[in-house]
């Protein structure tokens, strides 16, 4: 195994946020009070607050302040409530979680499946060897299969090694999606453990996740997904120690005693999940609307296929009437031969294709809208809290580029070509649910106005207020400050700031998303990369670079036209800008970091490349 991954072995996750029914109430205290005080603000930017002599630029600003707002009341929906968590006890026979099963005194059986393409074979041996270490405390059939989707004789003979089934195809059709379709005709399983080239499940994964099949509803169960390799950064002190010596040793301990620890370097891509999987998934399970993300996750087989049968069906019947209405308008007949409607119904059931996995890059919450909009039979799903298997970080922005394209490209191709909003069977919490999840992919185009707003006014001096006067200042501060403090108790023991600064930092590749959408453009699969490519990545943060450059200029043209009393700058409007543009230049500059950041391995000399 490399080196590099190894000295990571020792690491344990954290434990999930523990439930606090008094922290409940004060979060939905506050994240109300967030609300009004925001809708307050809201009507009185356009009501009272808009510079009618320039709309051009007021009236953007304020439709942006109004799609965030929109975007902070689906988010509040989201997090408005969570649950204590209760984990069932394991069943001990077929007959606990499917009670009508003629079979149901046999052990359950599990196919514990990892998809693979072109990655490193010793890299899926790892995920091999500890599936076999799996425990659990009733008899139970565990059946080990490698997805091998790039035909290697070198993976072949890692299965082998391992004891484990090996499944190709001849094609790669429908990508990882038509990988597990072509698994699942392979195997019987009664549930279906779906695992990446790189996840690590532990020991615990089926004896803490089985308990919620007893439900004979619950489709699937997500566990949290952990990257264990992310980097524990360096202490302030020594960072400034060995760029400045004993001063700087000095100044970082000086400063660390006033503010607390510093970490440089931690998490370089922001990848920790912990936000999304135990506080943003986490409290969608009150709403049965926490969605799968693939690795990690628990299908129940009878669910997936049900579901697909389903959608099959619906998509025949939707391509025989098609047809049918085109034979009736040719031909102006009302009625079609029972033999040709027999043969359109064999030909459209042999065009359409049996899909348990969507096939689509964004397959995992692609198949969740349509478990979820199943009301006859009204599958359920559960985000489970405690972390159950490990996996590798993106290794370099080029891709952590990758993969957040894959997101937001696939997301938004769900929005345009099947929106969950209007989609049939969906409750109306889990309408609202992917309404938060989708939207939150269209916000770089209000975010791009954020990080505008403050440029223009410092080089022009326009404002999209009618004054950065007390008024001004007497609505917007309440709503900042109650915002935080509700978002603070919300999402306890997590900090959110890295968050908040990568999603506005996001915008390049959020639009690049939108407008491939926009254009009809197919969102290609691409496997995400499980090794660092070497060098730096400054091309990839060229529009976050001319922000911060931008925003620098800007800054000090407005002080310059303040001194010199020529323009139409005001004191309290160049200072509010200068500060808000300051914020934006920080949000940037993570990213910017990001594309400079290498392992302390490669600083001297290279490693893990390819």
């Amino acid at each position: 195994m490399d080196d590099y991954f190894a000295k990571f072995e020792d690491r344990v996750p954290e434990p999930p946020l523990p439930y606090s029914a008094l922290r409940e109430s004060v979060w939905q205290f506050l994240a109300v009070m967030a609300l009004v005080v925001g809708g307050w603000y809201i009507w009185w930017r356009w009501t009272a607050s808009l510079n009618t002599d320039a709309l051009w630029f007021a009236v953007p600003l304020a439709v942006a302040e109004t799609c965030a707002f929109v975007g902070l009341v689906l988010f509040v929906f989201n997090l408005w409530k969570d649950d204590p968590i209760v984990i069932d006890a394991p069943p001990a026979t077929l007959r606990d979680v499917a009670p009508d099963h003629p079979d149901g005194d046999r052990p359950v059986s599990v196919d514990v499946m990892f998809a693979t393409y072109d990655e490193d074979p010793e890299l899926v041996r790892l995920g091999l060897r500890d599936a076999k270490q799996i425990t659990y405390p009733h008899a139970i059939d565990i059946r080990i299969h490698v997805l091998d989707d790039g035909r290697r004789d070198a993976m072949r003979a890692v299965a082998d090694d391992e004891g484990v089934n090996y499944i190709t195809r001849t094609t790669n059709e429908g990508f990882k999606a038509g990988n597990l379709r072509h698994a699942m005709e392979q195997t019987s399983g009664d549930f279906l453990v779906i695992c990446d080239a790189d996840t690590r499940p532990f020991p615990t994964i089926l004896e803490n996740t089985l308990g919620y099949f007893k439900d004979p509803k619950m489709a699937w169960v997500q566990t949290p997904q952990w990257f264990y390799d992310l980097p524990e950064g360096e202490a302030l002190d020594a960072a400034l120690a060995r760029r400045l010596g004993p001063a700087g040793d000095t100044a970082g301990r000086a400063i660390q005693k006033v503010i607390g620890p510093v970490q440089l370097g931690t998490d370089p891509f922001v990848s920790d999940p912990k936000m999304f999987y135990d506080v943003i998934q986490r409290r969608r399970n009150w709403a049965n609307a926490s969605f799968c993300c693939g690795a990690g996750s628990i299908h129940r087989r009878e669910a997936v296929m049900e579901a697909a049968l389903r959608s099959f069906g619906a998509k025949v019947e939707t391509r025989v009437h098609a047809t049918e209405e085109v034979i009736t308008v040719t031909n102006k007949e009302r009625d079609i031969a029972p033999d040709l409607m027999d043969a359109i119904r064999t030909e459209a059931a042999t065009t359409e294709i049996l899909t348990p996995y969507r096939f689509h890059v964004s397959e995992d919450i692609y198949t969740s809208i349509v478990l979820h909009s199943d009301r006859e039979r009204g599958w359920k799903s559960k985000m489970h809290p405690i972390v159950e298997s490990k996996m590798l970080s993106p290794q370099d922005l080029l891709t952590w580029t990758v993969q957040r394209y894959k997101y937001a490209g696939g997301s938004l191709d769900i929005l345009v070509n099947d929106n969950p909003l209007f989609r049939r069977g969906l409750t109306f919490s889990q309408r609202m649910m992917y309404a938060a999840t989708f939207f939150s992919y269209l916000a770089p185009i209000w975010n791009v106005i954020f990080l505008a707003a403050p440029i223009i006014y410092l080089f022009t001096g326009v404002s999209p207020v009618s004054a950065y006067s007390a008024d001004f200042f007497w609505h917007l501060i309440p709503f900042l400050v109650t915002l935080e403090l509700a978002m603070m108790v919300g999402a306890w023991g997590v900090s959110g700031y890295a968050a908040k600064s990568s999603y506005l930092s996001f915008f390049p590749l959020g639009l690049r998303a939108i407008w491939s959408v926009a254009k009809g453009q197919t969102i290609s699969f691409k496997v995400t990369p499980k090794v660092r490519k070497s060098g730096t990545f400054l091309a990839l943060v060229r529009p976050q670079i001319a922000i911060v450059v931008l925003t620098a200029v800007a800054a000090i043209w407005g002080v310059g036209a303040l001194i010199l009393g020529t323009t139409d700058h005001s004191a309290t409007g160049v200072v509010s800008n200068i500060l808000w543009g300051l914020n934006n230049c920080l949000a940037m500059a993570g990213i910017i970091a990001a594309a400079l950041w290498q392992p302390e391995t490669e600083k001297g000399t290279t490693r893990h490349d390819v």
